[in-house]
C-alpha cells in the first residue's frame, strides 16, 4: 500500500484537486481566495481493493470525492445477505450522486449510517471533514449555495431512483444501466450489480445473454 500512495502521490502533485474544481464550478464560480480557502480544506486519501471506507454504524463524518477508481455502497439484511446500495465512479456518464463516496443521511444529519461503502479498486478520494464543510457554509456564501444546490440534487436523483426501483421493470432498469454504463459490466462483480439493480445474478445472466443475441 505505502509504494501505491507514493506511486498515487506523484500523479497527484501534477494535478491536485482539479476534477474537484472542474466539479465544483459546474455549480459555482469562485476567485482564486475562494478557491485557496477551499482547498486549504482538502485532503487525498488511498484506499486500496477490498478496503473498507466507511463501516455500518459510524456517523460519517467526511464528505469523499472519488477522483479515481471504484466504489460501492452495500446493506447487509438479517438473513447475511449483501445488497448494492450505490456505485461510486468519476468519468462522463457519473451522476453526483456517483461521485461522491458518502452516506448523505448520516453526513448530514450526523447520525449512524445505514451501510457499509468499500473500495472495488484502488482508488484516491479528495475528502473534507463535516466541521469544515459547516466552516465553509459561515464563511462562504456560495458555499452555502453549493452545498444547497447538492442537496437539491442528491435528493432529487435517490427519489427518482427509489422510485425507479418499484415502478420499473428488471428488463427496464438493466436497459437504462446499460444505456448508461454498460462498461461497470466489466469492472463491477456480477452479484453486486444485480443486487443494484434488484434482480437474482442468474436473472441478470439471462438478460446479458439475450442481449448478446440481439
Amino acid at each position: 500500500m505505502i509504494r501505491y500512495e507514493i506511486q498515487v502521490t506523484l500523479v497527484i502533485l501534477t494535478t491536485m484537486f482539479r476534477k474537484y474544481k472542474i466539479f465544483i464550478e459546474k455549480y459555482i464560480s469562485h476567485n482564486f481566495v475562494e478557491w485557496r480557502i477551499i482547498k486549504s480544506k482538502l485532503k487525498v486519501e488511498v484506499f486500496t481493493k477490498g478496503e473498507t471506507i466507511l463501516h455500518m454504524g459510524d456517523v460519517c463524518q467526511t464528505l469523499r470525492f472519488i477522483d479515481s477508481g471504484l466504489a460501492r455502497a452495500y446493506m447487509i439484511s438479517e438473513e447475511g445477505k449483501d445488497y448494492t446500495w450505490s456505485i461510486f465512479f468519476n468519468d462522463e456518464n457519473a451522476h453526483m450522486t456517483n461521485l461522491f463516496v458518502v452516506d448523505y443521511d448520516s453526513f448530514l444529519n450526523q447520525t449512524p449510517s445505514s451501510f457499509n461503502i468499500e473500495a472495488l479498486e484502488d482508488s484516491v478520494l479528495i475528502s473534507i471533514d463535516y466541521k469544515d464543510v459547516q466552516f465553509l457554509y459561515d464563511k462562504l456564501k456560495k458555499g452555502e449555495r453549493f452545498g444547497r444546490l447538492m442537496s437539491q440534487e442528491a435528493y432529487s436523483y435517490l427519489h427518482k431512483q427509489s422510485i425507479d426501483r418499484q415502478i420499473k421493470t428488471a428488463e427496464e432498469r438493466f436497459k437504462d444501466f446499460m444505456e448508461k454504463t454498460p462498461y461497470l459490466l466489466e469492472k463491477v462483480p456480477q452479484y453486486h450489480i444485480a443486487t443494484f439493480l434488484g434482480m437474482t445474478p442468474q436473472y441478470l445472466s439471462m438478460l446479458k445473454k439475450e442481449m448478446k443475441l440481439k
